[in-house]
């Protein structure tokens, strides 16, 4: 979950007015619990911040000087430490006379200054962006240059009240550092009073608390901007829409059609006939030759309402969540739901975690075998498809914990939890394996002895699976039972390919095609080593990727069932999961299969999805060329269709900051009266 805790050093922000005590103190709180800290020191023109978090073993821990001017914005920055994943952070930044100049493990650069501007530092704490909030505020526009490229805005929300006595607030939000708006509370007097965001907020210690109340108020405020961009981007016509000259992709055979037309209306398929004619009103919009395939599914996400867009704009028109804040993904679906919010169908599964040191925190965590169960019969009750286990869950409660949820109707799937095997968990019920590390540890370390409860995960995959034999017995014969109980694996390979493949100033294979795309910030947020790899370790990290394509290969050859999830930034990375499936050595059609009709078998949402014919839903995506081929012709969509409403892919993108990968296709309204 590499991109929700990276983003979190541009989302969170803290104080921008001088203290008068010499140390600011605020924590970090997800879920109810508190899992970080910020530190903020003034003395003069310096400031010192240390900034931790440690949320199930991974989290930034950064320390940082700052110089300021008379004027009080940054002129010197140094900054080191360690970023969510333990790899080594070292940055630099100056301002002198009218040259801005910077340099960090990844890269090194300078801009002419022709007005004050914001340096946004790639693993910066929360306070990096603070110091420059008074001078974004009172900028024309409420605008400010960004180094190395792109721009901050300030936009002013909501007038609010926060508690009982703290009086008037206002709310901005802040465009330019991320896929999303951010959000942060200044008082009446203009000093900080609340940083929000829906997954974690950061508060004075005196105002954690409060840490709820903002939560609520951060979806509150998600919700009306993107209820405003759905006005704009959803197009829905109360008439036929019919999509002209378009081959049309048959996933189980993974054949196109001869060039015809296909018809939807009220959210459905109504017509596939070739040169249709109609004497009744429709909206036309020519295919010119291209490929119409079912709306894809993502089957590891962990929805926000603000990837939305970017799973649309992808052709995700069905995502699976895999663990959340149950309140905030409820209200977030009852928008979706509703149409005033853009997004994806939502599966959701019911995230259990167990009480430790390590413990993952954003949703529950049990403190004994029968809260667990509750757990499960809560989820059950509320309609959630699936259980999903995480690593603190105590090995001996896999067991009734599956049988429960199968009892109630729902399966199982998740992490392998620490000090147990992947052998085990299949034994004791699962009925799918989440994640290629997950699978594989058992064979890479001692179980008894090392914790895969922190980053040790990861590493031990990178030094260590390059030396997996494939015909090790006790990973064949995990195949074997795997195929035998019909148990499912969601390898979220292009994640892990990322965190092995990672360097310092360079661009991984995952992220190639949709990198060069995206803002500024996010653009140099991915070009850095994730993990702390030795330059004698780098040809062993590199044999353990192609390991993982061996591995995925051989599951796909042994006919295990395999979905297509990302984990990562979502719609874009989805494409990266799907291709790197294709170089792994499976056939694109197979990709194709497992991303559409064969995601909606194991959902059970088969009988409506996943193929285009007459009676199913209107979920459908027009790219050019033949997927068949290449599946990274899937990144240019042209058009997506979810449930009958038509997004462009192209003005979705533009909305949100990215620059698109295609262009929309001719379209005509037909009016008859």
């Amino acid at each position: 979950m590499r991109t929700p805790i990276a983003s979190i050093a541009f989302a969170i922000i803290a104080s921008t007015a001088a203290a008068q005590a010499p140390t600011e103190r605020y924590v970090f709180v997800s879920g109810g619990e508190r899992i970080g800290h910020l530190h903020v020191t003034r003395n003069g023109s310096r400031v010192d911040t240390d900034f931790l978090i440690d949320d199930n073993g991974r989290g930034p821990k950064i320390r940082e000087r700052w110089r300021l001017g008379t004027d009080g914005l940054p002129r010197e920055l140094t900054l080191s430490g360690t970023s969510t994943f333990g790899g080594k952070v070292k940055e630099s930044f100056g301002w002198r006379g009218n040259r801005a100049e910077w340099r960090s493990l990844n890269d090194r650069g300078s801009a002419a200054v022709t007005r004050a501007g914001a340096y946004i530092p790639i693993d910066g704490s929360p306070y990096a962006v603070a110091l420059y909030l008074p001078a974004l505020i009172a900028a024309p526009e409420q605008t400010l240059p960004a180094w190395p490229g792109g721009s901050l805005r300030a936009e002013r929300v909501r007038e609010v009240s926060i508690g009982a006595s703290e009086g008037k607030g206002t709310v901005w939000a802040l465009w330019g550092l991320a896929l999303a708006p951010v959000f942060v509370l200044t008082g009446p007097d203009g000093r900080w009073a609340g940083a929000l965001s829906s997954w974690y907020v950061l508060v004075p210690e005196a105002w954690e608390k409060q840490a709820k109340q903002l939560n609520q108020l951060a979806v509150s405020l998600e919700a009306e901007l993107l209820a405003t961009l759905t006005k704009r981007l959803a197009h829905r016509w109360e008439r036929p829409v019919q999509l002209r000259n378009v081959r049309v992709l048959d996933p189980k055979l993974g054949t196109l059609s001869e060039p015809t037309d296909v018809v939807t209306y009220g959210g459905r398929i109504t017509a596939i006939a070739r040169d249709f004619k109609s004497s009744d009103s429709v909206v036309r919009i020519d295919g010119e030759g291209g490929t119409l395939v079912p709306g894809l599914f993502d089957m590891h996400g962990h929805y926000g309402a603000w990837e939305g867009p970017l799973h649309l704009a992808a052709g995700a028109t069905t995502v699976r969540d895999m663990g959340n804040e149950d309140a905030v993904l409820d209200a977030t679906l009852r928008g979706v739901d509703a149409g005033t919010l853009m997004g994806p169908r939502v599966v959701r599964s019911g995230f259990i975690e167990g009480r430790t040191p390590f413990s993952a925190k954003g949703s529950f965590v049990a403190d004994s075998l029968p809260d667990a169960l509750e757990r499960v019969r809560w989820y059950a009750a509320r309609g959630y498809a699936q259980v999903k286990v995480y690593n603190s869950v105590t090995p001996d409660w896999v067991a009734p914990i599956t049988a429960e949820a199968h009892r109630l109707g729902m399966r199982v799937a998740g992490h392998v939890p620490a000090f147990s095997s992947s052998p085990r968990v299949v034994g004791d019920g699962y009925d799918e394996v989440t994640h290629i590390n997950q699978l594989l540890l058992s064979f890479l370390i001692d179980t008894d002895k090392e914790d895969t409860r922190t980053p040790f995960r990861f590493t031990a995959l990178g030094l260590r699976a390059a030396k997996l034999s494939l015909d090790d017995p006790r990973f064949q014969q995990l195949v074997a039972e795997m195929g035998k109980r019909g148990v499912a694996h969601d390898p979220t390979i292009a994640t892990f390919q990322s965190l092995l493949l990672a360097r310092s100033g360079s661009v991984t294979s995952v992220d190639s095609a949709w990198l060069g795309h995206m803002p500024g910030p996010l653009q140099r947020s991915r070009k850095v080593a994730i993990l702390d790899i030795k330059p004698a370790e780098d040809s062993v990290y590199r044999a353990s990727s192609q390991k993982l394509r061996d591995v995925l290969k051989l599951l796909f050859d042994r006919g295990i069932r395999l979905v297509p999830g990302t984990d990562d930034v979502a719609g874009v990375f989805l494409h990266s999961e799907l291709e790197e499936w294709q170089r792994a050595g499976i056939p694109p059609k197979d990709v194709l299969r497992a991303a559409t009709i064969g995601a909606a078998e194991h959902v059970g949402l088969d009988a409506e999805l996943g193929t285009i014919a007459r009676g199913k839903r209107a979920d459908l995506i027009l790219v050019p060329g033949d997927p068949t081929q290449d599946v990274s012709v899937l990144r240019k969509a042209r058009l997506v269709m979810k449930d009958g409403t038509v997004y462009f892919p192209d003005e979705v993108h533009t909305a949100i900051g990215v620059q698109p990968f295609s262009s929309r296709p001719p379209m005509q309204e037909t009016l008859i009266p």
